[in-house]
């Protein structure tokens, strides 16, 4: 290597020239410069709003909903995932109280946060208005984001930090300034406290590193190695919980990450479909193409960059394809990366005019991905009004919301047992019903899950002193009421009656309502309880560590 490596040298407008390396292009009259700006706030402001009105008129799900009972207890971490999205929670309740939107606030600003660094990680990189404008507008026309970001996830506690830490370096990248790899450790360490899925950016940040002329200035450098120690003391509340609970998030991430339910053909279809379906049809194919041109790009030129912007989303996407031959990839599981995807799409986009590209190629690219946006938003938009104005049910007990609507009626009819009977406390036995129990009786009357109390670690005492010695009401879906469990609980039950749940006319679960009676459920049993082990993922990694 000659010298130290020149992180902006002169600009080279042949083929390779490097994404960092774009000269600025001439500027046009002014009117054109901002109308492309002017359009894409417009949009997001609209865009905004409809989040807005969605995040308020659509009850939660039960994974929100569980969520946010973690927003209301004082646990370092939790079994499932790193406790930022409880801060999220936490924040919006604190502005708008224990309503829809409280709970949903913190992905509404979120998206707006993700917006404002593609922005001028597109800015920075091109110079480009209109690059900057399908940067911002390639999210609102994605299903993830232009809608879903308004349903509070792991995944959208994580996006701005994963984004944050691209945007670092690629500060360290134009300028050379070590200090950005100590922002870049901070923003790591924050998406880490977001959600585990964050490590699959090391490759990308690794790639970043070592593979450009620049490695052993920054290996020789002590600011990669401070980020790694900023990183870890930012992660360190989930390390803490974890070695206090022996290491139980862990194994449960774990059995995911290595589960095997043998090649299915279904699972790799969902996996493709899902991502057309959420990111769009016209949208993937576009960003896909724009993230190949950027690999070849930065791996044949050695460009920092673009090595960055390629392989943060190439990775990761190619690992849950692989994934996905053997195991169902989880709705939310690949959120995290598209955004990052956006960035080097629009980049791409000016990168084929600054090297030569024909000019049929890159009016291709243009068209393509203006149709991307606009049919993208308006499908985002039909989907809206779909949930919020439409009266019918198109899919089914398979309508994604819809199976999770309806926890009033069941709500109504344990609060008409719980006057009927003089009951003080309702039980559960599965953490989706508990999670909507306790959200819709907001405190009124104690709930608990009676079994997998691992789930629970650190909660607050939910009022035992109004449930021993006193008659509950068993809320469970059927056939959880015939579950093996119960041979581990000496409760008296009395069966009350049946509630069903349906949402626009459409039957989705049958709950069975019971009174309980001569039993005070054991908040701490010992790990090695069936009353203790999570469902399901807990008995896969046992059978795994007994074989």
């Amino acid at each position: 290597m000659r010298g130290a490596p020149a992180l902006t040298p002169p600009p080279r407008l042949a083929k390779r020239a490097a994404v960092t390396t774009a000269p600025d292009i001439t500027t046009p009259a002014a009117g054109a410069v901002r109308r492309p700006l002017v359009v894409a706030v417009l949009v997001i402001a609209a865009m905004t709003l409809l989040r807005i009105v969605y995040a308020s008129a659509i009850e939660l799900r039960t994974d929100e909903a569980y969520y946010w009972t973690w927003s209301k207890e004082g646990a370092l971490s939790f079994l499932d995932h790193p406790p930022m999205i409880a801060w999220f929670i936490r924040f919006g309740t604190a502005i708008f109280g224990d309503t829809v939107l409280g709970v949903r606030f913190g992905g509404i600003v979120a998206m707006l946060v993700t917006q404002l660094l593609l922005a001028d990680i597109v800015r920075r990189l091109t110079h480009d208005a209109r690059a900057i404008m399908f940067a911002v507008l390639m999210p609102e026309a994605a299903l993830y984001y232009g809608l879903l970001m308004a349903k509070v996830a792991p995944d959208v506690a994580m996006i701005p930090f994963a984004v944050a830490m691209m945007w670092s370096l690629v500060r360290l990248a134009q300028g050379g300034d070590g200090r950005w790899w100590l922002a870049a450790g901070l923003f790591a360490g924050l998406s880490m406290l977001s959600k585990f899925t964050a490590i699959m950016f090391a490759p990308a940040v690794a790639a970043f590193l070592l593979v450009p002329d620049w490695r052993w200035r920054w290996l020789r450098s002590p600011y990669p190695y401070l980020a790694v120690l900023i990183a870890i003391a930012v992660f360190s509340p989930v390390l803490i919980w974890n070695a206090q609970h022996d290491w139980a998030s862990f194994r449960f991430q774990g059995v995911r990450a290595t589960a095997n339910y043998g090649i299915s053909l279904r699972t790799i279809g969902d996996y493709i479909g899902l991502q057309f379906g959420l990111v769009g049809f016209v949208m993937l194919p576009v960003v896909l193409s724009g993230l190949v041109m950027t690999a070849w790009r930065g791996y044949r030129t050695r460009e920092p960059v673009a090595i960055l912007l390629s392989t943060a989303v190439l990775v990761p996407f190619l690992y849950f394809l692989f994934k996905s031959t053997t195991l169902r990839v989880g709705d939310t599981w690949p959120m995290f990366m598209w955004p990052v995807g956006f960035a080097a799409a629009a980049v791409n986009l000016v990168m084929l005019s600054r090297e030569h590209w024909s000019a049929r190629m890159i009016r291709s690219s243009i068209f393509w991905l203006n149709t991307a946006v606009v049919t993208g938003i308006a499908f985002v938009v039909i989907v809206f009004l779909y949930y919020v104005a439409a009266p019918w049910n198109l899919l089914g007990k398979i309508d994604p919301i819809g199976a999770e609507a309806g926890y009033e009626q069941v709500a109504a009819r344990a609060q008409a047992a719980l006057d009927e009977t003089g009951a003080t406390w309702i039980a559960t036995t599965d953490y989706r019903t508990y999670a909507m129990m306790r959200w819709l009786f907001r405190g009124r009357v104690p709930v608990v899950e009676i079994n997998e109390r691992g789930r629970f670690q650190d909660f607050r005492d939910p009022g035992i002193d109004r449930i021993s010695g006193h008659a509950g009401i068993y809320v469970g879906r059927e056939p959880d009421n015939r579950a093996p469990v119960w041979g581990s609980i000496p409760a008296k039950r009395e069966q009350l009656g049946q509630v069903e749940r349906r949402w626009r006319g459409v039957l989705t679960d049958t709950y069975v309502i019971e009174k309980l009676t001569g039993w005070t459920p054991e908040l701490s049993p010992p790990t090695d309880s069936p009353l203790f082990q999570w469902r399901v993922l807990a008995g896969e990694f046992e059978k795994r560590t007994l074989a």
